[in-house]
């Protein structure tokens, strides 16, 4: 080879060394872009330089170990913004229930010292419309909660639908680029693991590389998401359990639509936006709803049991909603149950219930919050009694049929004070005297309900009260701690990411120096062979 080859060959090689050089320096604040360095070989003939490539400095493993982080972090996050609000709401101090409560049965022991007084009477009417109220905001802001996880479901499920559609195009057009060119499209590369990036941010996802270099994602169960140059799509779709419930699902190969189990999401925003509903969203509404039924069946128990300014039977005090019952969207028969709460709720839990049948087996009722079985039934049954319930059966269920029993999950938006009129509070206890105008003797019994275990049996209203706020707190606080550990085992393994594939500008910076320079030196070497041949054609002259 010619020294003028030899020139030329090593301004070849500069050239792609600068205009990669260049290309790291302008892309040093793209997104997903990974760091390209120019690979120079001996030219096969023994002589000269060839440009073998351009490579990228990208590490799958540790993209995998981020991803795999960052899905975690994303989860948290989700869960943290979430748990915060309620931990905000139930824990003022001013407008939580604690003080609320305490008002109420103050008004009562005011009563309980002038059961005559209108005053006195309206008063604890004043505390009970009052205390029902904030029951009522509460669950209407839980309420709200759980249709914005909804939506936000809706959104995140819509967001991975479009990334998983530009991954497997992205497939598509890698594969026609190599196939077309022979060479590797980096472009092309950093755009599908920037959106892989991205997807993990959204939910857990496993990746698998195809022979060729194609892209295979798979979501939940193993459910593929994307496949070489297909994406399968997912759908946000009512709970078959609970049709106000949002969840998620997916098309099987007969088009029928398949739902995901709730907990086959862990990662990603998706992730924790169920984990956070059936962790912590879900029991703080049932929560708050037990305490709502065991208030009005406890305190109208006691409040019917005496007499009022006439002397007539007390009323019930309070109404509140009784327990929700869905069939399953899966079940063949049109057998459905009621529910209502028993007289003694001191079996009431803060728990969801599902009762299957089968004819072997009868009614199966598990609690949801523990997968305990808790009760077992005849299938002839036509009633049944657990957590503080009476059931009934309508019709004749089918084989596998499941109903999901909600004893308080909407109750404390129910609750509300029936007595308006004070002449109907029974702070009276009947003596057969016909009035109660100047007895206390109810009243005071029903002061001392503030110190009776009317929650489960076991906790004062007051107690179950902060037992919940603790409860909410604790979750939060270890979800925060969980969060700044998981952000900064995120942040290391973006730090270790790009010191193999981020762009160092002052790197950069000397390498387009050194490669001026060695286009110079080529540059040089032309003009020296040049020189040369002048000379030796000179003397041929």
């Amino acid at each position: 080879m010619s020294i003028f080859s030899i020139g030329v060959s090593g301004l070849n090689a500069a050239q792609v060394a600068l205009s990669t050089t260049s290309n790291n320096i302008t892309n040093v604040y793209t997104d997903g872009y990974n760091r390209q360095v120019t690979l120079l070989g001996e030219n096969n003939l023994g002589n000269g330089v060839q440009s073998n490539g351009v490579q990228r400095q990208f590490s799958l493993f540790v993209a995998t170990q981020l991803n795999q982080s960052t899905s975690n972090s994303s989860a948290l996050q989700a869960y943290e913004t979430q748990i915060t609000q309620i931990d905000n709401l139930l824990a003022d101090s001013e407008a939580g229930l604690s003080p609320l409560l305490q008002s109420f049965f103050s008004s009562l022991q005011d009563l309980a010292s002038a059961p005559s007084d209108p005053a006195a009477r309206q008063g604890l009417i004043g505390t009970a419309d009052t205390l029902t109220a904030q029951f009522r905001a509460f669950d209407d802001y839980l309420n709200d909660m759980q249709q914005g996880v909804n939506g936000q479901i809706e959104d995140v499920v819509f967001q991975i639908n479009n990334t998983a559609e530009q991954i497997a195009m992205l497939n598509r057009e890698i594969g026609l680029a190599k196939a077309k060119t022979g060479t590797v499209p980096n472009s092309l590369l950093d755009q599908r693991d920037q959106l892989v990036a991205e997807l993990s941010g959204m939910v857990d996802v496993d990746l698998t590389i195809q022979d060729g270099g194609s892209y295979n994602i798979s979501i939940g169960n193993g459910q593929a998401l994307v496949s070489g140059t297909k994406s399968f799509a997912l759908e946000a779709m009512a709970s078959s359990a609970d049709p106000t419930r949002t969840v998620v699902g997916y098309r099987d190969g007969a088009g029928n639509l398949r739902e995901f189990s709730e907990t086959a999401f862990e990662g990603g925003e998706l992730g924790g936006l169920m984990t956070f509903r059936r962790e912590t969203l879900d029991k703080t509404q049932n929560q708050l709803g037990q305490l709502a039924v065991s208030l009005a069946q406890g305190f109208n128990a006691q409040h019917m049991a005496g007499v009022d300014y006439e002397g007539n039977p007390g009323q019930a005090f309070f109404a509140t909603t009784q327990p929700t019952v869905y069939s399953n969207a899966n079940n063949t028969s049109n057998a459905y149950l009621e529910a209502e709460f028993l007289a003694d709720v001191s079996g009431l839990t803060a728990s969801d219930y599902t009762v299957k049948y089968t004819a072997a087996d009868g009614y199966t009722v598990t609690r949801n919050d523990t997968g305990e079985v808790v009760e077992t039934f005849a299938a002839g049954a036509s009633s049944l009694e657990f957590g503080g319930m009476s059931v009934t059966v309508n019709g004749t269920p089918a084989e596998g049929d499941r109903f999901l029993v909600q004893p308080t999950k909407r109750a404390a938006g129910g609750l509300e004070n029936l007595i308006q009129d004070t002449s109907l509070i029974a702070a009276g206890q009947d003596d057969g005297s016909g009035t109660g105008s100047g007895d206390n003797r109810n009243a005071l019994a029903l002061q001392n309900l503030q110190n009776s275990a009317l929650v489960g049996g076991v906790a004062t209203l007051s107690q179950a009260y902060a037992s919940i706020v603790g409860d909410v707190g604790n979750r939060a606080n270890v979800v925060q701690v969980n969060l700044a550990a998981q952000q900064g085992l995120t942040e290391q393994l973006r730090a270790l990411q790009q010191s193999e594939s981020g762009v160092n500008l002052d790197e950069e910076a000397a390498n387009l120096i050194r490669f001026q320079q060695y286009y110079q030196a080529s540059a040089k070497i032309i003009e020296v062979g040049a020189t040369v041949l002048d000379t030796l054609l000179g003397l041929d002259a």
